[in-house]
């Protein structure tokens, strides 16, 4: 009976307590989570349940490591927030899976995603025909960004955090002279004070960092 009030107390101890640590962690949808928060939440929930079936061990041995996973996860982020670099490194880059109607072979295989994983996914966004898909994007959530003819082209980020994205000028057939050029245009010279540069409705978008 002892046993059994322990494992009681404990249950509703750390529920609570992953409760106020996701809450911390802030608000995501799950699929959404990227590849550290999916290790955090998996290996949380093996300390948990170990805490949980072993009434015999310290509970501090169990709220000491999801601790310090909330704080691994928490520097990754801020880590995240300021490079682009190390948010590609762990979760990667959104890859064009179709485009223009054509669909990218390589960029598939390279992402072992099959034919019927594409279909069931462009069945669930309604699209009849690959041929009406102007771009359609493989996220790094799993999830399939579809454009079609009529409801426009995607927002391309040029300029992320500060650095040029290369590979997305290629997608609008742009240079980094054209870029410049057009930054110029907008009393803008150096790069690495803007936050963001996107190219929508066939112009670009600034928004310089906050100082």
């Amino acid at each position: 009976m002892h046993e059994l009030l322990i494992i009681g107390f404990r249950t509703i101890f750390l529920y609570v307590f992953l409760l106020v640590i996701l809450r911390i962690m802030g608000k995501r949808e799950v699929g959404e989570l990227g590849v550290i928060d999916v290790v955090v939440f998996i290996i949380m929930a093996e300390v948990a349940a170990m805490i949980v079936e072993s009434p015999d061990r310290p509970i501090i041995n169990g709220v000491l490591p999801i601790l310090l996973l909330l704080v691994i996860q928490y520097i990754s982020s801020l880590i995240s927030l300021k490079s682009k670099a190390f948010r590609d490194l762990v979760d990667g880059d959104p890859t064009l899976i179709i485009k223009h109607g054509i669909i990218q072979e390589q960029e598939m295989r390279k992402q072992r995603y099959n034919l019927d994983d594409l279909f069931q996914q462009l069945r669930e966004n309604q699209i009849a025909s690959i041929h009406d898909v102007t771009f359609a994007y493989l996220e790094s959530s799993g999830n399939l960004s579809v454009f079609t003819k009529d409801n426009g082209s995607p927002i391309i980020g040029l300029i992320l955090d500060g650095e040029i994205q290369p590979e997305h000028l290629q997608l609008i057939n742009k240079t980094e002279d054209w870029l410049m050029d057009e930054l110029k245009a907008k009393q803008l010279t150096d790069v690495s004070t803007i936050f963001y540069c996107s190219y929508e409705q066939g112009e670009i978008k600034v928004q310089l960092k906050e100082s």
